[in-house]
């Protein structure tokens, strides 16, 4: 199997069984979502949407953001990782938002990477769900089972992965394939313990052929 086809194998999975995948967060709008993603950083999506119910309460736009300042904003994600670091994102971005961009979320990948807190995973999923553009944001889970289904091949980092991912994809599927990756990462291909005896990919799954077969059967 070339990479090619090997690619079309996943995608025709994918599309069978979880054709409509998008992400966990909880978010109305693009501003939102920009919030819950810088966020969500080294923390899972169940946390994040448990703490944005108030934030997003209190602080509906970049207006509102803006204006606070760290001792305010800090209670209200402190369950959050890495919360000192995040509170002054928050607060940074949102002056950004106001000075450079008229209190709007840009589309533009260039433009986005420049507001604090805000690096190409980042920008490449707001680029991709709010703007469906065709931009694939690799997190952990998505570096992962890529180098596992053999997607990609020897990445040595997030973009690296992008690049491989992004060369083989359609790009009708790229926004999507982004969900499809993670959630499979997030509750099947686990980090340590892979769920691979309720996986339907082994065929495909270049890590499960390398495991070791139980001869105690």
């Amino acid at each position: 199997m070339n990479k090619k086809e090997r690619y079309q194998a996943v995608i025709e999975y994918f599309l069978a069984h979880t054709p409509n995948a998008e992400t966990e967060l909880h978010y109305n709008n693009p501003f939102e979502l920009l919030v819950a993603v810088i966020l969500s950083a080294q923390c899972t999506d169940k946390r994040v949407n448990i703490v944005t119910k108030e934030l997003f309460r209190d602080f509906p736009d970049a207006q509102k953001l803006a204006a606070t300042n760290f001792d305010i904003l800090f209670p209200y994600i402190r369950s959050i990782s890495y919360p000192n670091n995040k509170t002054k994102h928050l607060i940074g971005m949102a002056n950004m938002l106001i000075s450079d961009f008229k209190g709007e979320v840009p589309a533009a990948i260039e433009q986005l990477v420049k507001l604090p807190g805000v690096g190409r995973k980042t920008a490449n999923v707001i680029a991709s769900v709010v703007f469906n553009q065709p931009a694939m944001a690799v997190d952990t889970h998505v570096f992962r089972v890529s180098a596992r289904l053999g997607l990609t091949t020897n990445a040595k980092n997030p973009l690296q992965a992008e690049t491989q991912l992004m060369k083989f994809i359609p790009k009708e599927h790229v926004a999507t394939a982004h969900h499809w990756l993670i959630l499979h990462g997030r509750y099947t291909c686990l980090a340590r313990t892979p769920k691979c005896e309720s996986c339907g990919l082994t065929a495909l799954c270049k890590y499960y052929q390398k495991l070791p077969v139980d001869t105690s059967l």
